[in-house]
């Protein structure tokens, strides 16, 4: 059965190593016969959460940027995929900006129920990526109807292009054409 998928690119570094990894998910996923939309969050102007929790009362943030636009994307996606390149061990600040942006979702209908992740990283160690997995895990903790559903790490990739050749761009091919 088609899925609706959504897949947000975090890295500010276009067809960069993590965005690499996105587009094989999504060549897998569209292979299999899925619906599969990718918004870069490069050139996107996403401010910060405010906190005023006005987004509870109304279903929609008051802050009017490409954040809000995204969240509707997240809302009606069946799967959610956050790529990020790994920075001190963590997600992009874009991306946990984005997921705090997300915070509207609390009150709606979403549809996301898998939510997976693909990151890159210069250090070698699959550790790299497990507090932003975490981090991501956190917040899927408050979609009672979602669950983290997998990951795809490179590791050892620093330069535009290093992931070439890497093992993770066929996994990610793969657990795309798998959901």
């Amino acid at each position: 059965m088609s899925k609706k998928v959504l897949i947000i690119s975090t890295s500010l570094r276009k067809n960069g190593n993590s965005d690499i990894l996105a587009q094989s998910f999504a060549k897998g996923a569209v292979e299999a016969g899925n619906e599969v939309e990718i918004v870069s969050l490069a050139d996107k102007k996403i401010a910060f959460c405010r906190g005023c929790f006005a987004c509870q009362k109304t279903g929609r943030c008051i802050i009017d940027d490409d954040a809000v636009q995204i969240t509707e994307k997240i809302a009606d996606a069946e799967v959610v995929v956050l790529a990020t390149p790994i920075y001190y061990y963590e997600m992009t600040g874009q991306m946990k900006t984005m997921i705090d942006r997300a915070n509207a979702l609390f009150v709606k209908d979403y549809q996301f129920r898998d939510v997976y992740m693909l990151s890159t990283a210069a250090e070698e160690d699959a550790s790299a990526c497990e507090r932003a997995i975490n981090g991501l895990k956190g917040w899927i903790a408050c979609f009672p109807k979602s669950r983290f559903a997998g990951s795809v790490f490179a590791g050892g990739v620093t330069d535009k292009g290093d992931i070439s050749g890497h093992k993770a761009i066929d996994e990610a091919y793969e657990m795309g054409g798998n959901i």
